[in-house]
């Protein structure tokens, strides 16, 4: 325990060993999910199902261990889901490249992100935004955060005429959900230690009843643990430079740039680390964990790797140090020996668990100056636009970009930073680059 407190400063942080170990053990739940779901679209990219299971795993397992041992955050890294889409629909897709080139591609934006880091390019960028902007970024994930799981749990639904509708809530696993909502939300009043937690561990049991849960079938434990052999060192770097990629080059920087930024800035205001002017503690450290797992994906044979929202859920039970990191990093290794076991805690049971996170990140929407329109305009734009956009990069580029049109052209171009009409240009650029 000393040891602990020595490494991560527990008692400064007001938290426990035990604490932090719930709450690694919840963002793991929250998060465990991707073991299955990211692998399954690299597959259709073209690179092997085993070894991108494997390689999922492996690089979520190094990343999150550096961001807990260095950069001392409470946060899972791992291949992103939106930018996964990306690469194998769009990339591997229309645009006709191969999984191997297209990991090439990764691996140049990820020494981009390193170049901004190590230059403190990207700590600029971000203390250039406003506070008010900071603020409509936490609320703006925490929609997003409850959009994502109403939408995987069936309480919404897509409709050809209204875009999004209530789903079918006669289905037994989303009126678990909703009775999921109810349950964690009292407990949580009611102020119960490991709400969440108990949360997930209720449902699953339930669903297992049920029947809507199978228990796994066949071996499910290994002596050895799996190795991406297939797709490491698969990259093709050479391809990646030809002039068809830079403009996927150049989106893949500027997604996981803000993607990963607006991550970091909304858990870090809910674990404390942001300060009163906005500065965030060690976010250079965390920053360049981001980087450096960039690169480890594109060489292992995964996408671009970026704080995960899931880490919300960990936050919101407790976590305020790099423990909660390191115990989630443990776990994923776990998994690698006990997959099956992992896929028994379905989507339905995590869904309440985002839903309620969700709600907690809203409560910050009172920070923000909506009595002057010319900052609640571009909040609300960067507010809106995540969830209905299904991207959080999306958000910070309406936002940035109405928050330097607006002040310049209002006459208060004293509350734009120089560095926010770069990020607005390079914005603008990117979205240009859409128009075809």
């Amino acid at each position: 325990m000393d040891f602990l407190e020595r490494c991560f400063q527990l008692e400064a942080h007001g938290t426990t060993a035990k604490r932090e170990c719930l709450a690694g053990l919840t963002t793991f739940l929250a998060m465990c999910y991707i073991i299955f779901v990211v692998p399954n679209m690299l597959a259709d990219s073209g690179i092997p199902k085993d070894s991108a299971v494997a390689a999922v795993i492996w690089i979520t397992i190094l990343s999150t261990l550096m961001m807990g041992l260095w950069a001392k955050f409470p946060v899972g890294v791992a291949p992103g889901l939106g930018i996964s889409a990306f690469f194998t629909y769009y990339v591997c897709g229309p645009a006709g490249y191969t999984w191997q080139t297209a990991l090439g591609a990764v691996l140049i934006s990820g020494m981009v992100f390193l170049l901004l880091t190590v230059t403190r390019v990207r700590q600029m960028i971000i203390d250039a935004v406003p506070q008010d902007l900071k603020y409509a970024i936490v609320v703006g994930i925490g929609a997003f955060i409850a959009f994502i799981a109403m939408k995987n749990c069936g309480i919404i639904a897509a409709s050809p005429s209204t875009f999004v509708t209530l789903g079918d809530l006669g289905q037994p696993s989303t009126l678990l959900a909703i009775a999921g909502v109810f349950l964690i939300g009292t407990l949580m009043v009611r102020g119960v230690p490991g709400a969440m937690l108990i949360g997930i561990i209720v449902l699953t049991i339930l669903g297992m009843i049920l029947g809507l849960v199978k228990p796994p079938e066949g071996r499910f434990f290994s002596l050895i643990p799996p190795l991406p052999t297939e797709s490491l060192f698969a990259l093709d770097i050479r391809g990646a430079l030809s002039h068809g990629l830079l403009s996927i080059i150049f989106t893949l920087t500027m997604v996981d740039l803000f993607d990963s930024m607006g991550v970091l800035i909304g858990l870090a205001q809910k674990a404390g680390f942001m300060k009163e002017d906005g500065h965030i503690e060690n976010l250079d450290r965390a920053l360049f964990v981001d980087s450096v797992a960039t690169m480890t994906s594109a060489v292992f044979g995964a996408t671009t790797s970026t704080a995960y929202l899931e880490s919300a859920a960990g936050v919101a039970e407790g976590g305020r140090t790099g423990l909660t990191a390191v115990v989630v990093a443990a776990l994923f290794f776990f998994s690698l020996f006990l997959t099956p076991l992992v896929a028994l805690v379905p989507t339905f049971a995590t869904a309440p668990v985002l839903i309620i996170v969700g709600a907690m990140m809203m409560q910050d929407v009172v920070h923000i100056r909506f009595h002057d329109f010319a900052v609640a305009l571009p909040a609300f734009l960067t507010i809106i636009s995540m969830p209905l956009t299904y991207n959080i990069a999306t958000g910070f580029g309406f936002g940035f970009v109405s928050w330097t049109g607006i002040m310049t052209l209002s006459g208060r171009r004293n509350e734009v930073k120089p560095v926010m009409y770069v990020i607005a240009l390079c914005f603008a650029i990117n979205f240009a680059l859409r128009l075809g």
